[in-house]
């Protein structure tokens, strides 16, 4: 018995939602008395892989068929399946990210498991059962959960969970391979747009996103010079895809990109529920807009009512100033 982790990696590095699910993932097999066994896909820098022993992986299986190199749901199923039944894991995590939740019902599906998804916290261990806590309705509630199938699969929420270190060791590196079918990489990208920006939205600890309120493209400066200041990526509301002024690929909300920074700043949006259903999972909401009736400022941890066009510029000299 042990707990199994997916490890998802972008350009050859395991992202920070991973280094997450490892944590969550030891200290689970810590209350169960086990260890916990990493499965990551694709090339991936073999250092990266080893720094996993500092958050528990005793081990990480590293399945490098090159047909893998983008992500193909059926085929990826198949691999951490395989993981599993080698490893005999009783629990799998995962992030509850785009390609956590692609294959976490596949996974159940395949290895007649129960599975939860968004969970926010530790579980409560009783016997073989396991009780999770996970959001809801767009994060406006939660729900508790008993799972008690031999296997359970649990994609953790990004954000519910410290990244600390837990040791100083380096997880030793298996290869690991799986007898994929053609049907197993049917849909296989033909290409494949990386999103332009020096930080990754989905991975962003700081966020800057703007909305009507920023009146046209030709000001969105101001939202890119306030996210270099503050090493943070932009992002932008639904309205402003659709016009064009930005592409669609930053557009968070319920329609768009989920996200969970550490600090999210809406700059100019009036904060409508399809836009806060992707965005209230943020630790710190900050609302900048000259309407003190906006809605969003319900949702904010803190608000700005100004001009945008005043204020912004101010933010922008501040942070510049503390990053000297």
């Amino acid at each position: 018995m042990s707990v199994l982790v997916f490890i998802e990696c972008a350009d050859g590095k395991v992202k920070k939602s991973s280094f997450e699910a490892a944590c969550y993932g030891q200290q689970v097999a810590a209350s169960l008395g086990t260890e916990i066994v990493a499965i990551a896909i694709g090339e991936v820098a073999t250092e990266e892989l080893k720094s996993l022993g500092k958050y528990g992986a005793a081990k990480v299986l590293v399945d490098e068929e090159p047909r893998l190199k983008d992500y193909v749901s059926q085929a990826y199923t198949k691999v951490v399946a395989a993981a599993a039944e080698k490893e005999n894991a009783s629990v799998i995590i995962l992030s509850n990210t785009n390609i956590g939740s692609g294959i976490g019902a596949r996974l159940a599906a395949r290895l007649q498991a129960c599975y939860a998804a968004n969970v926010v916290a530790l579980p409560e261990i009783s016997g073989d059962t396991l009780k999770v806590k996970k959001s809801v309705f767009s994060g406006k509630a939660f729900a508790e959960e008993n799972l008690s199938a031999s296997t359970k699969i649990i994609a953790i929420k990004k954000n519910s969970i410290e990244v600390k270190e837990t040791g100083s060791g380096e997880a030793a590196i298996e290869t690991f391979t799986t007898a994929l079918t053609d049907a197993d990489l049917n849909g296989v990208p033909q290409e494949t747009v990386r999103a332009t920006g020096d930080v990754l939205l989905t991975e962003a600890d700081i966020v800057v996103s703007g909305g009507r309120g920023m009146r046209g493209p030709e000001n969105w400066h101001l939202i890119e010079d306030l996210a270099k200041a503050l090493g943070a990526a932009t992002a932008c509301s639904k309205p402003v895809a659709d016009v064009g002024w930005r592409p669609h690929h930053e557009h968070v909300g319920q329609t768009g990109i989920t996200i969970s920074p550490n600090l999210y700043i809406a700059v100019g949006i009036s904060g409508a529920i399809q836009h806060l259903a992707g965005v209230n999972s943020s630790k710190v909401i900050v609302v900048i807009n000259k309407d003190p009736e906006a809605p969003f400022f319900k949702a904010a941890d803190y608000g700005i009512v100004g001009d945008i066009f005043e204020v912004v510029p101010k933010l922008i000299e501040e942070a510049k100033a503390l990053a000297k």
